[in-house]
């Protein structure tokens, strides 16, 4: 059954803050990140956590954290002037096989929604600033990591969000026109790299961005990704007089 939007072929994912949820996620990696570089010295991890906009004490981010939409190498960057002796390629390292083991949190069950979307014969995409190897770990985990058709992180060639260099070589694979690709994710990074590559943009609320944050970039602005069906059947997302919360069921 094809979308009632007009001509949507494909959905290309950011990763974190949109198949999983960021602060449930992410939190976790952090804090073991920081308390494994600062070697048990408290006020060391906490000065890591305030140049990557982590509370250790909080376990919570900043609305501008580098973790929230960096790559890698920017996160290890910021970190870097602090470590004195360690270098960007062994930090990129650590930082990368603590990643594969973070304990992911889906925003909503993944395997049922992405196999909806798939029998609609969309091709399925993921775009993330994390790097390749973790983000194929996470799907993996996750027992989704068959219903992709592309997957694609910051180290895999195309360069990092917010230019559109894997979100172009997404279309490029299948012979899209980008115009016919959605690009979902949760941060100004993903929908500015929509934008860019000439595709429309969906933005979800589960990571940190708000959705004033999020809307002049955004086609759409849902709660998260469950509501994808729904608006490509066309449905409007209704918010509730109570909750303020947006719904399209």
């Amino acid at each position: 059954m094809p979308p009632t939007i007009p001509d949507i072929a494909a959905i290309v994912f950011d990763k974190d803050g949109t198949l999983f949820d960021f602060n449930e996620s992410w939190s976790a990696w952090s804090s073991r990140l920081l308390e494994d570089l600062a070697g048990g010295d408290r006020a060391l991890a906490s000065s890591l956590g305030a140049a990557i906009g982590y509370d250790l004490e909080e376990r919570r981010f900043a609305p501008d954290s580098i973790v929230i939409a960096g790559t890698p190498k920017e996160i290890a960057a910021k970190l870097l002037p602090l470590l004195p002796g360690s270098n960007m390629a062994g930090l990129v390292t650590r930082m990368n096989l603590l990643a594969a083991q973070a304990p992911l949190r889906a925003a909503v069950p993944l395997g049922p929604l992405l196999r909806q979307l798939k029998r609609r014969g969309l091709i399925l995409g993921l775009a993330t600033n994390d790097a390749e190897a973790p983000a194929r770990a996470h799907l993996t985990e996750a027992e989704v990591l068959d219903l992709f058709d592309f997957v694609a992180g910051s180290d895999s060639g195309h360069g990092g969000k917010p230019e559109p260099g894997m979100l172009l070589a997404f279309a490029r694979a299948f012979d899209l026109d980008p115009r016919r690709v959605v690009m979902v994710g949760d941060s100004l990074h993903d929908l500015s790299a929509g934008r860019a590559a000439g595709m429309r943009t969906v933005g979800v609320l589960t990571g940190p961005a708000r959705r004033e944050d999020l809307a002049p970039l955004a086609d759409v602005v849902l709660e998260n990704i469950g509501g994808l069906p729904a608006w490509l059947e066309g449905e409007a997302p209704k918010t509730h007089p109570e909750t303020g919360r947006e719904s399209v069921s």
